[in-house]
């Protein structure tokens, strides 16, 4: 199973490179595979490419599920 991630392009910087951040952690990313993307654009992020371009409402929607279920597993560990 494969899964991607949304995150939020902080940064574009030469040769098809961005810096994003997910969830607070900064990351460089190849957006070699994705057109026309600017600072604050969201982007699917499979083993540190970008696959495409997402609408921000749907990014944080994902984030916020995400974080749901990191919190639900943290209280079954308890």
């Amino acid at each position: 199973m494969c899964l991607s991630v949304p995150a939020r392009i902080a940064k574009i910087l030469p040769n098809d490179v961005a810096l994003v951040s997910i969830d607070g952690i900064s990351l460089e990313i190849s957006i070699a595979l994705v057109d026309e993307l600017d600072v604050g654009d969201y982007v699917l992020v499979h083993v540190g490419y970008a696959l495409a371009k997402i609408d921000p409402t749907e990014a944080k929607r994902t984030l916020e599920l995400l974080q749901e279920l990191g919190s639900a597993a943290q209280e079954r560990r308890s």
